[in-house]
């Protein structure tokens, strides 16, 4: 399909797909959830009010998230902050020199092509290929986009009509839900299921029923996400079940979304697999890939894409209506940073402080006598908090009241011991949340001080356990 027929193709899809306003929870704050009504009104008492789109799934998209309740707005200001996944350290200099040389000259302050920037797209063909066990095309096979999420976003529209099905495992990355559902998706929820009862459980021993994976998938199906190494869970997708993954996708005829932005973060010698690389998935599968995750750079908001000119081509129309092209400095930046991190080992080096830091926080967890799942990947460890005791008269807020368990355990934590966290059962669907309702998500992208104060903090909870 070439470029001009693929947009003509997304031009021709009914514009309640591909004309749509984003609404962000957070400047709506303000609204209280009991005031979303089903019938799409913000408010009863207003009856000329401009009635919001059904994809918000009656007004669920508009209710206060997570995100902005575990905001360090509403926590102690001295509160350590092992929720949010973003890094308390720089990106290496090496990589901001690049930076501030293109903010110095002239054509990288201006519009990149929207594919990216020429000079990243040949080091991601450079630094990817090898793994990828072929010659990437920079034309065709190679986009850049807004941060990987945007570029998710971008498939979503390229490839979605009203209806179609998107199977997801939970526990998920919780941007994936309402990029499936805005662009007309309806997702399908296909758990993890945790066996973690013996003495050391790992992130590994979170499994898929296959069986049930099988009887999700129905005529509806069109796209299944993987995201490996995992967020929030740690796992890393063994061969197997990437190839049992594979063979169902084969038999039907699955888009495969291989969400591998923790790519560069894999620990204690596990094996990192390219799903686009078994056999038959490189023609069915867009990779997702970040400068965020691998270099310490979360807001610079530049991610890429690989696949086959099938994948690509419409997705790079439906990029180039949305954002256009991204950010031309950090393009700049980014392109660097691949360039040089071979030769500078960057990335085995990053990998082994980062199992540093995970060592440093788990090390606490062991001295509780609480069990975690011991991560084999991603910057993440769940912790399980089942045995975390409070009273059922705490003060919680009204933000908090009638959510999951793990709320709860979360905001006790953060108010009496000063560390805050995530909780788990935000990535499940209602019917499946309370198989995240026993764990909370803890993020070691800091560095090693900040996570050892944390540490010491969290020690105050062998009070509070049962």
């Amino acid at each position: 399909m070439t470029l001009l027929s693929a947009f003509r193709h997304l031009s021709s899809r009914p514009p309640h797909i591909i004309r749509y306003r984003i609404i962000h929870s957070s400047p709506m704050s303000s609204i209280s959830p009991t005031l979303v009504q089903s019938k799409g009104n913000i408010s009863s008492d207003r009856s000329n009010i401009i009635p919001f789109s059904s994809r918000l799934h009656g007004g669920r998209a508009l209710a206060l998230d997570v995100w902005s309740i575990y905001n360090a707005v509403n926590l102690p200001a001295d509160c350590i902050n092992l929720g949010q996944g973003y890094m308390n350290f720089p990106p290496p200099k090496w990589v901001t020199d690049a930076g501030d040389e293109a903010l110095k000259s002239i054509l990288p302050n201006h519009y990149s092509h929207p594919k990216g920037r020429i000079r990243l797209r040949n080091a991601i063909k450079n630094f990817y290929q090898k793994s990828f066990n072929r010659e990437l095309d920079v034309e065709t096979e190679i986009i850049v986009t807004s941060g990987a999420n945007q570029g998710q976003y971008s498939v979503f529209t390229a490839f979605l009509e009203h209806g179609d099905e998107v199977i997801m495992f939970e526990p998920f990355f919780d941007q994936y839900l309402p990029s499936v559902t805005f662009n007309g998706g309806t997702p399908v929820y296909v758990p993890l299921h945790p066996h973690t009862d013996g003495p050391k459980p790992s992130s590994g021993d979170w499994k898929i029923d296959f069986d049930e994976l099988r009887r999700s998938i129905t005529p509806k199906a069109k796209m299944i996400i993987i995201n490996t190494p995992h967020n929030p869970v740690g796992k890393v997708f063994t061969r197997e079940e990437l190839e049992n993954i594979a063979l169902l996708a084969e038999e039907f005829n699955l888009l495969v979304m291989a969400d591998e932005v923790y790519d560069c973060l894999v620990f204690d010698g596990k094996e990192h697999v390219r799903f686009a690389t078994l056999p038959g998935m490189w023609d069915r599968t867009v990779t997702v890939l970040s400068a965020g995750k691998a270099f310490a750079a979360t807001g610079w908001r530049v991610g890429w894409l690989i696949g086959p000119p099938s994948i690509i081509g419409p997705t790079l129309a439906a990029c180039t209506r949305i954002v256009f092209c991204s950010n031309s400095p950090l393009q700049e930046a980014a392109a660097a940073g691949l360039e040089q991190a071979a030769q500078r080992g960057f990335f085995e080096n990053q990998v082994k402080e980062y199992q540093e830091r995970r060592d440093v926080l788990i090390s606490t967890f062991d001295q509780l006598g609480l069990k975690y799942s011991h991560p084999e990947g991603s910057y993440f460890v769940l912790l399980d908090i089942s045995r975390v005791n409070f009273p059922e008269d705490y003060p919680f807020p009204p933000t908090i009241q009638g959510r999951g368990r793990d709320f709860k355990a979360c905001w006790f934590i953060a108010l009496e011991i000063g560390v805050s966290s995530i909780p788990v059962s935000e990535f499940y669907c209602d019917e499946h949340r309370g198989i995240g309702e026993n764990f909370a998500r803890f993020a070691f992208c800091k560095d090693v001080e900040t996570l050892r104060q944390a540490g010491e903090r969290l020690k105050g909870l062998a009070k509070y356990l049962v």
